[in-house]
């Protein structure tokens, strides 16, 4: 039995998720510095991108079951806001840290939960 949602509750936190990882990946080509070693620098691209590999790993999972992308990102979010809310810098650098990577965090969160929630409900109705 298949289930149809409209297009863009469908594709709109698929998409998003993609841009999202590369967004985060962007900021691990600060290891690439002039005169390290190339092992050093793999390991350090490596370590930079284990939030984007786990956030793929989550895109491959969520693409069929939308409930787990809804939660991950969710918790993607409240432990970013978590980490650096412990950062005694300066707190409008920290809001607007918080506000670029946990807002759409929170956005693809939620696009999830309502894409999973309608296809619960296409599904109940159909019974």
């Amino acid at each position: 039995m298949v289930t149809h949602v409209s297009k863009f509750v469908y594709w709109a936190p698929r998409i998003l998720s993609i841009l999202f990882i590369m967004f985060l990946t962007v900021f691990s080509f600060d290891v690439f510095t002039p005169g390290a070693a190339a092992g050093e620098i793999a390991l350090a691209f490596f370590v930079h991108n284990i939030p984007s590999l786990v956030l793929l790993a989550v895109l491959i999972i969520s693409w069929k079951y939308e409930i787990v992308g809804g939660i991950a990102y969710l918790l993607a979010g409240i432990g970013y806001i978590v980490i650096n809310a412990q950062n005694r810098g300066d707190w409008a650098e920290v809001l607007t840290n918080i506000l670029i990577i946990a807002g759409p965090a929170f956005i693809i969160s939620a696009l999830y939960f309502v894409n999973w929630s309608k296809k619960k409900r296409i599904k109940l109705q159909q019974k």
